[in-house]
């Protein structure tokens, strides 16, 4: 006859606590299904040969959170018209406690976003990624880096100080030689004939809300694809070579 000991206080502990934490995640699973999503997006089979050229995405991604928490802080303290844009700036800069990091973050870190998206597609084209069956997938990250360049050149405004205003008038002018729809959209950007306060009205609303809208569903979109079509193998991965040989294999007998 097997027996079974009592159970300690500190084991009894450990269970109450165990219960305590399962219950809120068991409550939103039952619910939602989102804790089995995320489980399912975070621990999915990848294959072995991958390296750390295919994290490129995930630092994208991380780098454009990083700008979405700093840029909300900043916002709280920033004042979108002309006579206090740069007067807000050197405020937060100064005198808002880690106003300085926060800003510094922001301002840097625009330029690693932009960066790491160029390094992500690039490891794309080499390896081959944009090929069957992801070319949807390739049409979104182009659309995700056409709008993240969109959004480094409206924040580039908002400190309305000397380079930001004269750097802000050669982009719009550049916009505005593009064939048909160039002078219209140069009007738009300025909000007139000449970049004043309704310019920066309209970068301070394309920054803060209608470019990251975008940038966050089309990313979304982005990962979904991911998931659901899997990370490529390396051109040199053997596996790759097998896969691409049996589909001409299928596509040679139809």
């Amino acid at each position: 006859m097997v027996t079974r000991r009592r159970p300690t206080r500190g084991e009894i502990r450990q269970q109450h606590m165990q219960q305590a934490i399962n219950y809120p995640i068991d409550w939103l699973e039952e619910r939602s299904g989102l804790v089995g999503g995320i489980k399912y997006f975070l621990f999915r089979n990848v294959p072995a040969d991958t390296n750390w050229m295919q994290t490129l995405g995930s630092a994208t991604l991380t780098a454009f959170l990083v700008q979405a928490v700093t840029g909300v802080i900043l916002a709280m303290f920033y004042q979108p018209t002309p006579h206090d844009a740069y007067s807000s700036i050197q405020n937060i800069t100064d005198h808002v406690t880690l106003g300085w990091l926060v800003r510094g973050m922001h301002k840097w870190g625009a330029s690693v976003f932009i960066i790491l998206m160029f390094l992500h597609m690039g490891r794309v084209f080499l390896f081959g990624a944009y090929k069957y069956p992801r070319e949807l997938n390739w049409i979104v990250g182009v659309l995700i880096l056409a709008m993240g360049m969109l959004e480094g050149f409206t924040g580039y405004l908002l400190p309305w100080d000397q380079t930001a205003y004269w750097a802000s008038v050669v982009g719009i002018n550049l916009n505005g030689t593009a064939p048909f729809l160039g002078p219209f959209l140069a009007q738009f950007l300025r909000g007139g004939q000449e970049i004043g306060a309704d310019t920066l009205t309209h970068f301070y609303s394309l920054h803060m809300l209608v470019i990251p809208g975008g940038i966050f569903t089309f990313m979304f979109i982005h990962m979904w694809l991911v998931v659901r079509l899997g990370v490529t193998s390396p051109p040199w991965s053997r596996k790759r070579y097998d896969e691409a040989a049996a589909r001409e294999a299928v596509e040679s007998t139809r």
